[in-house]
């Protein structure tokens, strides 16, 4: 029982994230604060950089915030409330950036390599596989002293 308590003591202690999404910036329509708290969960904090928009409390977390959702009461569709947002700071500010240009060589690498390494280490596991291994006789003396050291025990 009390291991069980004192696990379950860690797990409430463990940090959880919280949306710091203020009272003033929730939409009244549930559908568009949905779509909201989507799209920000998408866009990169500029200054925290590993938090997202509806988690950061950082005063430009808001600002983009609401620029979200003033660009959803305005009837964009999510896709071109992201593209507006990506205009006004760049790709950085997404957590998935899109794969082209010069994205796609970064998407392209991971699996690219992946496969190198996977062809080296197939030539050479099949390599090793190959090679007998290497027989070496014993010479008279040493096969005397073998057989001196196995009658002793």
């Amino acid at each position: 029982m009390r291991r069980a308590a004192a696990i379950l003591a860690l797990l409430l202690m463990l940090p959880s994230a919280v949306p710091a999404v203020q009272p003033d910036e929730v939409l009244a329509d549930p559908l568009l604060e949905s779509r909201a708290r989507e799209i920000s969960k998408k866009l990169r904090c500029p200054v925290c950089q590993g938090e997202n928009i509806d988690e950061s409390n950082a005063p430009i977390s808001r600002d983009l915030r609401l620029y979200v959702r003033e660009r959803l009461e305005a009837g964009d569709g999510n896709d071109e409330v992201v593209d507006a947002v990506v205009d006004r700071f760049g790709e950085f500010v997404l957590f998935e950036p899109r794969a082209r240009g010069g994205n796609l060589l970064l998407w392209l690498a991971g699996p690219a390599m992946a496969l190198i390494a996977l062809l080296i280490a197939w030539r050479f596991l099949g390599a090793r596989a190959g090679a007998a291994p290497p027989v070496t006789a014993l010479s008279e003396a040493e096969r005397a002293r073998l057989d001196e050291i196995m009658r002793d025990e």
